[in-house]
């Protein structure tokens, strides 16, 4: 108990202490007039947040580009991660280790920069497509930008869990299948894929949150509005605490539905 009450206190006081701080300061409005918070209880924020379309709408789309990642990330990282787990000398096994976080060593902002470099309408991306009559998503409305940034940012946080789910799948399960006459892709159907669920699922946690909360990307590779965008606006810029703390708990709401729904599916077991 001893050795455990440090970190237990920190987290009870500082961070879930935090987080009910920010929610009872949801509860407060602010005053556009003489721009100050009045700490008056009530739920104004919830309601305009439910009676506006566009907040309805950029949450729609947040959760739609955060789930297009996790999907995009996992049928991306399944390949590396079986190359890994199965198919890779100790040797190769260990470079692929290396190659998959060395991305995570460099700065998250420096990536995000050298992708907006990339995307840019006089980018190397043009260039490329330009011989093809072709011209890539830019940095305007498109999704694409946001969707194809934050799948390389978070692509390492899938292929670990994975690569850790399918480390400990035995080799004997897969001989037996094939034994059995099962073809390649009955094997991966019947028995990798199901066995692996849980890992895919633990390293969703990490691509879908991270994708959901994030503002960074989409602020400097588009020009549409995410959560997090419309969260720094409000808190940082037009200092409107009480509504981007009730916009925040749209996002909590979101990921505690999400991480009962990975619990049931075992994917606590994978992290």
């Amino acid at each position: 108990m001893l050795l455990l009450a440090a970190p237990l206190g920190w987290l009870v006081v500082a961070y879930l202490g935090s987080l009910g701080v920010m929610v009872f300061n949801s509860l407060w409005r602010f005053d556009r007039g003489a721009q100050v918070v009045v700490k008056q209880i009530g739920l104004s924020n919830f309601r305009e947040l439910w009676d506006t379309p566009v907040y309805r709408t950029i949450a729609f789309r947040t959760v739609w580009v955060a789930a297009a990642v996790t999907v995009t990330t996992a049928i991306l990282a399944f390949p590396i991660a079986y190359t890994m787990a199965k198919l890779a000398s100790p040797r190769a096994r260990r470079l692929l280790v290396v190659a998959v976080l060395l991305p995570l060593w460099a700065s998250y902002v420096a990536k995000v920069y050298a992708w907006r470099t990339i995307l840019a309408e006089d980018g190397i991306l043009n260039w490329l497509l330009d011989p093809f009559g072709l011209k890539g998503p830019g940095l305007g409305r498109s999704l694409i930008g946001p969707w194809l940034v934050l799948t390389y940012l978070w692509l390492p946080y899938m292929i670990l869990p994975v690569y850790a789910g399918l480390e400990r799948i035995p080799d004997s399960l897969i001989d037996a299948s094939s034994d059995l006459g099962a073809s390649p892709f009955m094997t991966f159907r019947k028995v990798i894929l199901p066995l692996a669920v849980p890992a895919v699922v633990a390293g969703s946690i990490f691509t879908f949150s991270l994708s959901l909360g994030d503002y960074i990307t989409p602020t400097l590779v588009s020009s549409v509005q995410f959560i997090g965008n419309v969260i720094y606006a409000q808190l940082g810029v037009g200092g409107n605490l009480p509504f981007a703390a009730a916009y925040v708990t749209v996002p909590m709401v979101i990921m505690v539905g999400y991480l009962l729904v990975a619990r049931r599916l075992g994917a606590f077991e994978n992290l």
